[in-house]
Parts: C-alpha cells; sequence; structure tokens
C-alpha cells in the first residue's frame, strides 16, 4: 500500500481512516449518488410521461437517464482537474451541490426538453464525488488491492439500486412524482454531510497546476500511458451496453413480459445479484490475481451473452421470463466481475494523475457508452433481441481490446 499523507480535517470530527469500515461506506455513497439521480426515478416514468402528455410507453422517456450519463461523464474531466488542484473534499462539496441544483431543476420542469436540461446538470453534479472518491482509493491503494477496495465500495454502493426503486414506489404511494426528485436532493445534501469525516488524501506537494498547459500535460500523460486506450475502450464497450439494460429495463419488462408492476422487485434483484459479484470479486482478486481473475470474467460473460442471445433467436424475441431472468443476471453478474478490476488495471500506472486519469476513463466511456446505449435503445421492437445483440458484441468488443491493452502493456514494460 503506498503511503497517504493524510492533512487534518478542519472539522472537530474524527477522520476516517483509509480502508476502515467508515471510509469505505462514505466514498460508496459518494459514488452512490450517481445511482441514487438513476435508479430511484425509474418507476417513475409512467406516471412523468402523463405529467408531460406523452403517450404511455413513450421511448424518449428514457433521455432523463441518457442526458443524466452524459452530463455525470463529461463533468468527470473538470472535477478530475480540480480534484487534482485543489484536493478531493472541495471536489466532492461542489459536486454535490450542482447535483441539489439539478435535482430541484428536474422537478420544477414544465417540458421534456427542459427536464434533459435539468438532469444533464444534476448528472454534472454528480462527477465530483463520483472522480473524487476514486482518485481517494487510487491515493491510497494500488493494483490488486485497489480493485478490492473499489469491489467493496461497489458492493456496498449496489445497496442503492438494489432498494431504491422499492422506496420509489412507495413514495409514489403516498405522494406525487416530485417527491422522488427531492428525496434525492435531500439524500446528496446528507452525503455532503458525511464527506467532512473523510481525510484529504491528496497531500498539498501534490496539487497539480490547474492552467491550461498543466491540464493539457495531465492528459497527454493518461491517453499516453501504455494500455489505456485499449482498456478505455473495453469498459466503454461493457458500460455502453449496460445503460441501455438500465435505460430500457421498465419498459423491457412491461412491453415484453407485461410484468411492469414488478418493476422494483425485479430491478432490485439484480442489483443484489451484481452487488454479490463485486463483493466476491473484492474477496477474491488479491487471492487469484488481476489478470487471471478477468480472464476467467471474460470466459464466463462471453457464455452468458452467447447464452441469452441463442435464448433471444429461439423464442422470437419473446423466451419465458423466468429464463431471461437467469441469463440476465449471468450476464450483469459476470460483467460486475470486469468493470472494477478493469478499472484497476487502467488506474495503475496512473498514480501522479490518479483524478485526471479517473476522469478521463470515466468521461469517455460514459459519454460514448451512454450514446452506445441510447443507440441500442432505439433498436427496441417489443422484443429482448437488440439488447441480446448488443451484450454479444460489448463482449467481443471488451475481450479484444483487453487482450490488446495488456500485451501492449507488458510489451512496453518488458
Amino acid at each position: 500500500m503506498t503511503e497517504v499523507i493524510v492533512r487534518p480535517n478542519r472539522s472537530p470530527a474524527t477522520p476516517l481512516v483509509p480502508g476502515s469500515r467508515g471510509f469505505i461506506i462514505v466514498l460508496s455513497m459518494c459514488m452512490a449518488v450517481t445511482a441514487l439521480g438513476i435508479d430511484s426515478i425509474l418507476p417513475a416514468f409512467p406516471e412523468i410521461r402523463s405529467a408531460l402528455d406523452l403517450e404511455r410507453g413513450a421511448t424518449s422517456i428514457t433521455g432523463l437517464i441518457t442526458f443524466f450519463f452524459i452530463g455525470s461523464s463529461l463533468g468527470l474531466l473538470p472535477a478530475g482537474l480540480l480534484a487534482d488542484r485543489f484536493g478531493r473534499r472541495p471536489v466532492m462539496w461542489g459536486g454535490l451541490a450542482l447535483y441539489v441544483l439539478g435535482a430541484v431543476g428536474s422537478l420544477m420542469a414544465p417540458t421534456l426538453g427542459t427536464m434533459f436540461a435539468a438532469r444533464f446538470i444534476w448528472g454534472l453534479g454528480s462527477a465530483g464525488p463520483r472522480v473524487a472518491a476514486t482518485a481517494m482509493v487510487r491515493d491510497a491503494y494500488e493494483g490488486a488491492q485497489m480493485a478490492r477496495q473499489m469491489s467493496l465500495i461497489m458492493a456496498v454502493f449496489i445497496l442503492v439500486p438494489t432498494f431504491a426503486p422499492a422506496l420509489s414506489v412507495g413514495i409514489l404511494a403516498i405522494g406525487p412524482w416530485q417527491a422522488i426528485f427531492w428525496a434525492c436532493a435531500v439524500g446528496a445534501a446528507l452525503v455532503a454531510a458525511s464527506v467532512t469525516r473523510l481525510p484529504e488524501t491528496l497531500p498539498i506537494v501534490s496539487h497539480r497546476s490547474l492552467s491550461v498547459g498543466g491540464a493539457w500535460k495531465s492528459c497527454r500523460t493518461v491517453v499516453a500511458t501504455p494500455g489505456t486506450p485499449g482498456y478505455l475502450l473495453s469498459l466503454t464497450a461493457l458500460f455502453g451496453v449496460f445503460m441501455s439494460y438500465l435505460a430500457s429495463s421498465e419498459i423491457v419488462l412491461d412491453q415484453v413480459f407485461g410484468l411492469g408492476e414488478w418493476f422494483p422487485v425485479f430491478f432490485g434483484g439484480l442489483a443484489a445479484a451484481m452487488g454479490f459479484a463485486m463483493y466476491l470479486n473484492g474477496r477474491f482478486v488479491e487471492r487469484v490475481g488481476l489478470r487471471r481473475i478477468v480472464v476467467l470474467g471474460f470466459w464466463a460473460n462471453t457464455t452468458a451473452v452467447t447464452s441469452l442471445l441463442i435464448l433471444a433467436l429461439a423464442t422470437s424475441g419473446k423466451p419465458g421470463f423466468v429464463p431471461y431472468f437467469v441469463l440476465l443476471t449471468a450476464v450483469l453478474f459476470t460483467q460486475q466481475m470486469l468493470i472494477p478490476n478493469l478499472n484497476a488495471m487502467a488506474m495503475r500506472p496512473l498514480a501522479r494523475v490518479a483524478g485526471t486519469g479517473a476522469a478521463i476513463l470515466g468521461m469517455v466511456s460514459g459519454v460514448v457508452g451512454a450514446l452506445i446505449g441510447g443507440f441500442i435503445d432505439r433498436q427496441f421492437d417489443g422484443t429482448v433481441t437488440p439488447l441480446a445483440i448488443g451484450f454479444v458484441v460489448s463482449s467481443l468488443v471488451a475481450s479484444n481490446a483487453w487482450r490488446w491493452a495488456a500485451s501492449h502493456e507488458l510489451a512496453t514494460n518488458c
């Protein structure tokens, strides 16, 4: 573990030690505001459609997810540069303030277009705590230890999408859809208060210049690092189809299976499976080894996505719900065994520019991934076939890109 110089907090509260349970929980919550801003509004899609005079089942509503992700992704680079210049905690607070502003703006939006703009700002705010939390982990750990910590953080973080839809359904039972947006704003404010317990993990001597030249140098360092383009392509491919799953899950469950009212249970069950995958990854990555666990992960993912596509083609895109749910669970489970490890591999050589590195990886994979996800969503034809094809293509691209990145990095270091 690399040495971390922790500056004293101005807050009277005792700082949380990196690696402690409290440290992991707070960082998880900093990253979870992104999931909160997405998963909590999914059950409200029918009410939002009605409020904005959209047709039942209108797929344009998925833009609320796409614009959030684009804002979240584009915000990562400035957040990363600011985190490397001023430290991690100030960027967390600034991002959370913008997050609250976007949430309030979204619930007051009179049209879908206006809501798209507010959702973009909402997503922009989520970038600050997300990139700063990732940089904090990189400040304190490296290699397999970093992958383990990220997996544990993501395992806690996944509790949000597990329970958020069910909580939203409860809110909708007693109040309007706007109450969900207010709940997100309050949640972000509570996270901002908890950040006072975090130590500042970036020493003053490590602060980097915010000049154009300094920013360009940091970005160039990241993209010129051997293997980074391949890791970035691999993450983008996996993230793109995952975005499509997120945005279309409510529509697929309702229009393909006629089980729209069971969406919170369906979504929560899949989120729990993904969280379990991250937990297992955190437990075994150091024992098995980072490279070996990625090899096993891609083998399992390819098997799962191929099986899902065969099922879709054999049933004209309308399989039974149980086999579809089982195979989709396997696909998402194996994806979550890959993403934190690929991210750790990409971040491993970027210690001096951790904030910028986390930002570029997240920004490119997020923006391009959101566009890919939107493209897959537009292919929806009342069946699960387009999504199944998307999973297969993404798995093939991701596995080949990773192999290229790993071999290029190894050749350069020899």
